[in-house]
């Protein structure tokens, strides 16, 4: 595995979900423990997704809802720490700006909450339980359209 800089795409669920449901299975149900019927909630068919790719092999992914809720980012475990967690977010913040959202918000798990923190994203309200693990809702308050 070299240090390849990952390669970030548009995704739809019709297109890729045998791509995207792989990723999630690995990290969110199998590694994590979350229910899958939790994971697989029904609203990916709405939502814009991202994959990444290193080297050919889809690495990890994302989704966007059309209210700005960003989610379900997950990164195989081999490709943590290598920028592919920061690349799709930027992709999807990105994704954000050109649709003209006025904001973006995410669920972070706790330990997570620094990573979101550089890219501009502050806590909103007191921490949940969400499948089981321990979040807090996150907004972007840097995020505007000028």
């Amino acid at each position: 595995m070299s240090d390849q800089i990952p390669t970030i795409r548009d995704a739809t669920w019709t297109g890729q979900e045998r791509e995207i449901r792989a990723v999630r299975q690995e990290v969110f149900v199998l590694e994590l423990g979350v229910p899958k019927e939790l994971d697989f909630d029904g609203s990916d068919s709405d939502c814009r997704h991202a994959l990444a790719y290193c080297g050919g092999d889809v690495v990890g992914t994302g989704r966007m809802m059309a209210d700005g809720h960003i989610g379900r980012i997950a990164v195989l475990k081999n490709w943590r720490n290598r920028c592919v967690g920061s690349a799709i977010l930027q992709f999807l913040l990105d994704m954000a700006k050109r649709d003209g959202l006025a904001q973006v918000y995410l669920n972070s798990q706790k330990s997570a909450i620094g990573f979101y923190e550089k890219f501009g994203f502050h806590q909103i309200g007191a921490f949940f339980v969400e499948a089981g693990i321990e979040h807090v809702r996150m907004e972007n308050g840097s995020f505007t359209n000028q």
